[in-house]
């Protein structure tokens, strides 16, 4: 196991301005990539770099290329682009690692810094650790920091923006065509469908409204107004609330959401229902023919029991798109992903698109013949309740494994009797612990949250005082 002190479950991400989400600590990261990636071929490296649509990307970014061009680095600044566009082209273009700029579902205040290697996939524990001995390196040389000069020094070429009405290919034709054809080859005709896509004011907001058109929706875009700060401000895939009564009010047939930086999606059906990534993953699954997936812990059991009768085995891993990725290719399986829209179609993509799940499942629906609205109401959803619970900066993992809070979980298993989960999850990016509880009765779930909850805060509290 290799200790990091900067690298989470996705990347390295913090409050902007706040170390280590600062401007010189992304100098450094720049420059300790630079050190570190080595092109396949003869030459410069060449990373890409793209951002969502926070006002503290470009200082961060900018400072990401200054840094990778002072040891040589040829960077391509792909701008404003949804996360799993930047996976796809760092391996579509043959570049040897991509940097993404964004905090996904967090608020503007935060930000973060994820890599990916050539083949558009989230570096190994390994590479990480090697690139923070860099970074802790290199902040101990003071102003003398390590550099190429003259001819040596990276350059910097910007990539067009892509524009549906604009070249798809020769000299005059932006890159990101790539992406989008990518994402067009994996789309159904929407042939007239009512559509609301909810952008959330985030990284989707160039692509998505131009994609769902040209697939011939009949479409309506909100929240697709970006200003540096209202991303997924009461919008977007962690907010569904405003888009669920969009949809039924307006009589759309379909509502799509994105996070900040659309590497998930969730769908809202014609009733107002909320289309989460445990029913995708069983409408993929059947679709495809599936025998087998990966979800996480929080996936709902009514999905899991909903696939066993249909001959599908439905694996768990740990919650975070890296123990899903990691679990898929141990069991050489292809389909997986999360409750919240996160999915994972590694025969298409490396990592977790939005759009592309948008995509995916509304094909199967397609192909299936049957309404969105029949598939759920066919995929049965136990009662879930997910409180979560602040806890002290550092101790997420100790509130968790508190006695009192070990003693408040095996009361309410031994009360739910097989029939429900209790499930602690001290979170990976925010000093939170989640407490889940699911099963038939959903007053039982209720109360039996509130109790667990409540030991959780307690424990905290408690943790506050030593």
């Amino acid at each position: 196991m290799f200790a990091r002190r900067y690298f989470g479950t996705d990347g390295v991400r913090g409050v902007a301005g706040v170390h280590p989400m600062t401007a010189t600590f992304a100098l450094r990261l720049g420059m300790a990539v630079g050190e570190t990636v080595h092109p396949t071929g003869g030459g410069a490296p060449h990373v890409l770099i793209g951002m969502d649509t926070r006002r503290s990307g470009l200082m961060l970014a900018h400072a990401a290329a200054a840094g990778l061009t002072s040891r040589g680095v040829h960077v391509t600044w792909l701008g404003v682009l949804p996360t799993p566009g930047v996976s796809f082209l760092t391996r579509a273009l043959g570049a040897d690692a991509g940097l993404m700029v964004s905090a996904s579902h967090n608020p503007f205040l935060d930000n973060g810094l994820k890599l990916f290697d050539r083949n558009g996939e989230k570096l190994s524990d390994e590479i990480e650790a090697e690139i923070e001995q860099v970074v802790d390196r290199l902040g101990t040389a003071g102003d003398d920091l390590p550099t190429v000069s003259g001819s040596s020094i990276g350059s910097v070429t910007v990539a067009r923006p892509w524009d549906a009405a604009g070249p798809t290919a020769g000299a005059d034709a932006s890159v990101i065509n790539l992406y989008v054809k990518h994402l067009l080859d994996n789309a159904p005709y929407l042939d007239g469908m009512r559509v609301v896509v909810d952008c959330a004011h985030g990284a989707s907001h160039l692509i998505a409204p131009q994609l769902f058109a040209k697939l011939g929706a009949r479409l309506e875009v909100l929240n697709a107004a970006p200003d540096g700060v209202n991303i997924n401000v009461a919008c977007g895939s962690t907010h569904p609330e405003a888009l669920v009564e969009h949809v039924v009010d307006g009589g759309f047939d379909v509502g799509i959401t994105f996070d900040g930086d659309a590497d998930r999606a969730l769908l809202i059906d014609a009733k107002g229902r909320v289309v989460t990534g445990d029913h995708m993953l069983a409408i993929a699954a059947m679709s495809r023919g599936e025998k087998g997936l990966v979800a996480t812990q929080m996936s709902n059991m009514g999905t899991e029991n909903y696939l066993r009768e249909r001959g599908v085995t439905m694996h768990r891993a740990k919650v975070g798109d890296r123990y899903v990725f990691e679990e898929l290719k141990r069991r050489d399986l292809t389909l997986g992903g999360e409750q919240s829209g996160h999915l994972l179609f590694l025969d298409k993509a490396p990592t977790g698109d939005g759009m592309l799940t948008a995509l995916i499942a509304l094909s199967a629906v397609r192909k299936s013949g049957k309404p969105l609205e029949a598939w759920m109401d066919e995929i049965p959803v136990y009662p879930q309740l997910l409180k979560n619970v602040k806890v002290p900066p550092g101790a997420r993992d100790h509130v968790a494994a508190d006695p009192g809070v070990v003693a408040a979980v095996d009361a309410a298993e031994a009360e739910l009797a097989g029939t429900g989960r209790v499930l602690l999850r001290p979170s990976g990016t925010e000093p939170l612990v989640r407490v889940m509880v699911e099963g038939a009765d959903p007053e039982q779930v209720a109360r039996l949250t509130d109790q667990v909850a409540a030991a959780v805060a307690g424990a905290a509290e408690r943790a506050t005082q030593t």
